[in-house]
This record gives structure tokens, C-alpha cells and sequence, in this order.
């Protein structure tokens, strides 16, 4: 098992910051890929960002240049978004998601509200 532990959302104005964190525990395989998914009401799970150990993080198309994630491997594994220039189109519940082989966990989500 995996544990996922999210935060850092919240509400913000259209231009600001937040930085999310995603900590995890349990059975972590050294190799993994972890990244964080938006939700949003009647649409599937877009993908925000992710990034496999030791590699180049793969970004959603709208996040075009303004988030940044990276990721801590000393235990706790953590992976952080930095999302900058944030606009009312961001709003969403963030979910952090692990894989690694067969195995894929999924955190409970953070609100991140975008308005002024």
C-alpha cells in the first residue's frame, strides 16, 4: 500500500501563485512516476504533470510553461507544482497520483480556486 498526502490549495486570484505538495509513504518502489491530475465537475481527469524518477517531467498542453513540478526522493518521497500566472480556467480538485509497475494510487485532492 500507498500512502498519498496532499496540500497547499486553496483559493487564489487570477495571476497568482500556489505551490502543492504531495507527500508519500507505505511501499514505494525506488522507480516510480508521480504527478498530479486535475478534476473538474463532468470531465475525466486531465493530466497536470508527472514526472518518473530521474527524468524529464511530461506537462498537460494547458499548462503551457506556467507550472513547474519537481520531486524530493529522500523518504518521504514528495512531489511539488508550483503553479504560477494561475487563471479561473485552473480551477479544479488536484489529485496526486503515484504509479510504479501494476501498482497506481491516488491521493484524495486539494481545491484549487481560481477567482477574483
Amino acid at each position: 500500500q500507498v500512502q498519498l498526502v496532499e496540500s497547499g490549495g486553496g483559493l487564489v486570484q487570477p495571476g497568482g501563485s500556489l505551490r502543492l505538495s504531495c507527500g508519500a509513504s507505505g511501499n514505494i518502489f525506488s522507480a516510480n512516476t508521480m504527478g498530479w491530475f486535475r478534476q473538474t465537475p463532468g470531465q475525466e481527469r486531465d493530466l497536470v504533470a508527472e514526472v518518473f524518477t530521474g527524468e524529464t517531467p511530461n506537462y498537460g498542453a494547458f499548462v503551457r510553461g506556467r507550472f513547474t513540478i519537481s520531486r524530493d526522493d529522500v523518504r518521504p518521497t514528495t512531489v511539488y507544482l508550483q503553479m504560477n500566472n494561475l487563471k479561473p480556467e485552473d480551477t479544479g480538485v488536484y489529485v496526486c497520483h503515484y504509479l510504479a509497475g501494476m501498482k497506481e494510487y491516488w491521493g484524495q485532492g486539494t481545491q484549487v480556486t481560481v477567482s477574483s
